[in-house]
């Protein structure tokens, strides 16, 4: 018999996610928190499309004109709203140098938060890198209808491999350096601000046996916010590698995950833990700098992982995979605190913390309008009751008449009568 775990939930936080499937649909999943409420999917943007399908998505978190950027099969890059799913602007690399045909897809987009050169407020930039190396830094301008963006003009474009595939990329917290690896690519970094390759890593050295593993990488991400030089990668051979730019070019700490290729992984806050996704659905965290297994999580995904993402406020991460579920974990305890059937395969989810202050906070604009909204509004009352009792006393006034017209009458015919 099959050993079972009974796991009391706690409840799942007021949290909102937004999922992305191979269909190219993206959904929005909410949790209010209440009574141990399980997140329900509240909106659903897009038609499905296998064309569309969604292969990378960068959320750029903040409470007033947040910003999405999602990749697609066909080679278009959409920029969208996460808080209504309206599209700000689309633009496509089929005209660039790198067509986005099926062997050469984006497998890489990140959305720059800070203002880079060239950006202002109806503008952003981004980033993306295809699976045969081209990456290109591109400047998008914004505009509130759709058929007026697309003005894009890009600043950069090189090569980061010059054979093998890319799988996975990821930039660091300050946008200033980014990193990409691969089948039969090394991990290297790359300087964002000069374009220029300040790193590659070296093929770890031959075993005991002499058997020398072959380079494929499969994600990869920084272990710190405030240190670009240490990053943590996942490889085909269910390995995971912690790398120090500052000490050497080969792992500093190297160990196996079970036994099958690492799909997704994900750091914490804290610098120190790290989370980690394979092909058989085994979710686990680490403590990278001895390479202990902190513990695995309660509940097994029935499919691959594919992204791992942790909140940045709440102690829980989200997980989604081929086996169409969105998980929410905490972390603390690494039980299951609730699960969402979203009916096709996932690649990706993304929080976004900031929608409940969004809610309840207004624009200063938004404020002023409103209330000249209201104090319009109670103007036209003001006169609409000032009319209504104008009509009123006009024909309180008639009906008087009619009676004083009425009571001579009467008055008349009895004098008539008496005579």
């Amino acid at each position: 018999m099959p050993r079972t775990t009974t796991v009391e939930s706690s409840g799942c936080p007021p949290l909102r996610a937004l999922t992305f499937d191979i269909l190219g649909l993206i959904k929005v999943v909410e949790a209010k928190g209440e009574q141990k409420e399980a997140p329900k999917v509240v909106e659903k943007w897009g038609e499905p499309d296998a064309s569309r399908c969604v292969l990378a998505a960068s959320l750029v978190d903040r409470e007033f004109d947040p910003l999405l950027g999602v990749a697609r099969k066909s080679g278009k890059i959409e920029v969208l709203s996460p808080v209504n799913g309206d599209v700000r602007a689309s633009i496509s690399i089929e005209s660039q140098n790198h067509p986005g045909s099926a062997d050469n897809s984006i497998v890489g987009l990140h959305l720059f938060k800070g203002e880079r050169l060239g950006s202002s407020s109806r503008s952003c930039n981004l980033l993306t890198c295809t699976s045969k190396g081209q990456a290109n830094m591109t400047y998008v301008k914004m505009s509130k209808s759709l058929e007026d963006s697309g003005g894009e003009s890009t600043q950069t474009t090189w090569n980061v491999c010059g054979s093998g595939s890319i799988l996975c990329s990821k930039v660091d917290a300050d946008e200033s350096y980014a990193l990409f690896g691969g089948k039969g690519v090394e991990v290297n970094i790359w300087d964002l601000n000069q374009c220029a390759n300040v790193w590659s890593a070296k093929s770890p050295a031959k075993n005991s046996l002499g058997i020398f593993t072959p380079t494929w990488f499969t994600s990869a991400t920084f272990l710190c916010k405030d240190d670009h030089r240490k990053f943590v990668a996942g490889t085909n051979s269910h390995q995971v590698r912690l790398y120090d730019i500052s000490a050497q070019r080969r792992p500093v700490v190297s160990f196996d995950f079970r036994e099958t290729p690492i799909k997704a992984v994900a750091e914490d806050a804290d610098g120190h833990t790290i989370y980690i996704g394979n092909g058989s659905g085994d979710l686990a965290s680490f403590d990278i700098r001895t390479g202990q297994l902190l513990g695995s999580f309660l509940g097994k995904c029935s499919g691959s992982i594919r992204s791992i993402v942790k909140h940045p406020e709440l102690p829980v991460i989200a997980s989604c995979g081929l086996d169409s579920y969105l998980r929410i974990w905490d972390v603390k305890s690494r039980q299951l605190l609730s699960a969402v059937f979203l009916k096709q395969h996932l690649n990706s989810v993304v929080f976004d913390s900031k929608f409940s202050t969004r809610e309840t906070q207004v624009p200063p604009q938004q404020q002023d309008t409103d209330e000249t909204l209201q104090t319009e509004e109670e103007e036209e009352e003001e006169e609409e009751k000032t009319v209504k009792r104008k009509k009123a006393s006009k024909e309180h006034s008639g009906s008087k008449k009619l009676k004083t017209k009425k009571k001579s009458k009467r008055s008349k015919g009895d004098s008539n009568e008496i005579a």
